[in-house]
């Protein structure tokens, strides 16, 4: 893999060379000594600065052998060691520092390298280079990272035909891979905030593009493939390598996985590290599981989302509609629907064909178990024939301990009140790591485990989620497929799986500048398709939510294993209160003619995966009560 930095040195910091750096594309600005207020200029406007001067506060130092030696209680991932002409001082600085680069000119490249290949030392020769000849002069002579200036897109898109298989794969000023928590704990907030603003969750540089999950733009993937990796015209004119021939090192495991066994954990969090022609294999791989697994068809339901309240003593960071920001004007004024009003709900929603009600909100100060079973009881007595869809895992968790009662008492209760199955939210991301700093106050990963276990004995079926792109990575993501597969492999009990794209707009932890601004679209692809893949034999059903990603990205995932796009929702509001243009309302018109136009064959059905009874008149949307 050859990585590369788009890199400007600056001699001063102004606004004026902040925009143009900005508008090509620079990540990161090479500075001297520069003041407080000239590097928060730099930093608020998503630059990093890497300083020469060891006394200067940056995101990252270059500096010679003996200043680096003076910076040796800084972490090795942000130094760049100048070679010296004193070949035994820079080894002995590299190696000290644990540095990650060492910077050598051009006609250094060879000899560096040459010296620097020995047991125990594991940097990268980094060169700057100026044209594509000059790149692969530099390659061949042994640089591993390359520093750009004023590269435009065509330019990359070159070098990057001209490697073959060899991966190019670009960085910030740090290098890919740094932990995230230990950035958080090592790097000043305003450079962190700056940083998490332009990786992806294996801290490579992200794309530059303006879409993400809950944003009213077409998804950025080209026509002919899943992967918005580049920006070249070669990328967005050209075709994916037929079916496997892109995979490079994966290609042993999407083999096997083709042939019915599952990738383990650890082959998991490779392929969640794919770039470019490689998401385009793993999508071909989870497309051809989908084929044998479902045909052509693709499902819908009816359904209504009856968010009761926004009220919630809860305090996670991803969530805006408990506490949105009143300066986006999502969240609105606080709310707590009456048991009545919830039962009004359902009833239209009944009228207006729904064979489904699903029912999530905050966790009410005032709330007991007994509201959560006087709903269901209530929407029984009038609507008996109606699916309720209702309480995550810590509505009833938080349900049991309010009654005092253990979580198997209070799931049966629910069940005989006609509890019909629980959505599986609140896992978020199922790594305790992860969950600490997302949502450190809700249950942990066991705890999460431990209600759908228990629903799912008593006869209760679920689905699953994640929700992906804010502090999360390869890694959490792995082992979140893992503690679903562990649970299914036991239970049989899930009846899909939803990714659930973090949307960042109005989220609180976005806004303190502590997550990154939502995942990729490739990261996206991934998300979807290595699901396919992991519960490949054990959940026969992926959902792409239009909710977060609107109906034309829910189509271009048909084609990475999804076989379903979720519900009608009438209504929902979550997903907009953390500031999506889409998320209230599709009909099934809506649904038929994008399944249709994407070549499949539509169909409605259950919350359980049977075939719904055609039972409407007609297929219209009328006017809801407020939500």
């Amino acid at each position: 893999m050859i990585t590369f930095l788009r890199l400007r040195p600056a001699e001063q910091i102004s606004e004026a060379i902040v925009e143009s750096r900005v508008r090509e594309c620079t990540t990161a600005l090479e500075v001297g000594p520069v003041g407080p207020s000239e590097t928060e200029m730099a930093l608020s406007s998503g630059l990093l600065t890497i300083g020469t001067d060891p006394e200067t506060p940056a995101t990252a130092w270059v500096v010679d052998p003996e200043a680096a030696l003076e910076l040796r209680d800084v972490a090795g991932w942000r130094l760049t060691v100048i070679a010296s002409d004193n070949g035994d001082l820079t080894m002995d600085a590299v190696v000290r520092t644990g540095a990650t680069f060492l910077r050598v000119p051009r006609s250094g490249v060879e000899a560096a390298a040459r010296r620097m290949d020995r047991p125990g030392l594991d940097v990268r020769i980094s060169v700057f280079v100026d044209d594509v000849a000059q790149a692969l002069t530099a390659i061949d002579a042994g640089a591993r990272d390359l520093l750009l200036r004023d590269w435009d897109s065509e330019r990359l898109g070159d070098l990057r035909d001209s490697l073959g298989d060899t991966r190019l794969v670009e960085r910030t000023a740090l290098p890919l891979g740094v932990d995230l928590d230990e950035a958080r704990d090592v790097l000043p907030t305003e450079h962190f905030t700056a940083w998490l603003g332009q990786v992806d969750g294996s801290g490579a540089a992200r794309p530059r593009y303006g879409w993400a999950p809950g944003v009213d733009e077409h998804p950025p993937v080209p026509g002919d493939r899943l992967s918005a990796e580049w920006a070249d015209q070669s990328w967005l004119s050209g075709s994916a390598p037929e079916q496997l021939a892109g995979a490079g090192d994966l290609r042993p495991i999407l083999e096997r996985s083709l042939a019915g066994e599952r990738p383990t954990v650890e082959e998991l969090e490779r392929l969640f590290s794919a770039r470019g022609d490689q998401v385009d294999a793993i999508g071909w791989t989870a497309d051809r599981l989908r084929q044998r697994v479902n045909g052509e068809e693709v499902s819908y339901v009816v359904n209504r989302n009856i968010n009761y309240t926004n009220m919630c003593y809860f305090r996670c960071g991803f969530c805006a509609f408990s506490k949105g920001p009143r300066s986006l004007n999502l969240r609105g004024d606080p709310y707590l629907m009456g048991t009545g009003e919830i039962v009004d709900r359902a009833h239209e929603a009944w009228d207006r064909g729904a064979t489904e009600v699903t029912l999530q909100g905050g966790i009410h100060p005032e709330f007991t178990g007994d509201f959560y079973v006087g709903v269901v009881e209530a929407i029984k007595d009038r609507l008996p024939q109606m699916h309720i869809h209702g309480f995550t895992p810590l509505e009833v968790w938080q349900g049991a301990e309010t009654l005092g009662m253990p979580v198997l008492e209070f799931l049966t209760r629910l069940r005989d009140a006609g509890l019909g199955t629980l959505p599986g939210t609140a896992a978020e991301i199922l790594d305790d790591r992860v969950r600490r700093h997302l949502c450190p106050d809700k249950i942990r990963t066991a705890q999460w485990a431990d209600v759908m276990i228990t629903a799912h004995d008593l006869g209760l079926r679920s689905t699953a989620t994640v929700m992906f792109g804010h502090i999360d990575g390869p890694r959490s993501w792995a082992h979140h497929y893992s503690v679903i597969r562990d649970i299914q492999a036991r239970t049989g009990g899930f009846t899909e799986f939803v990714p659930l794209p973090f949307v960042h707009m109005g989220s609180p932890i976005f806004l303190r500048g502590r997550s990154r601004p939502g995942p990729t679209w490739d990261e996206v692809v991934l998300i979807h398709a290595l699901a396919r893949i992991a519960f490949d034999g054990l959940i026969d059903n992926i959902q792409a939510s239009w909710v977060k990603l609107g109906l034309d990205g829910g189509a271009r995932l048909l084609d990475a294993g999804c076989n379903d796009l979720g519900g009608t929702l009438m209504g929902e509001i979550i997903t907009r209160s953390a500031g999506a243009s889409h998320g209230q309302e599709v009909t099934p018109t809506d649904f038929e003619r994008t399944i249709t136009g994407a070549g499949r064959v539509p169909y409605e059905r259950t919350t359980v995966y049977g075939r719904a009874e055609p039972r409407r008149p007609a297929r219209r949307s009328i006017p809801l009560v407020s939500d």
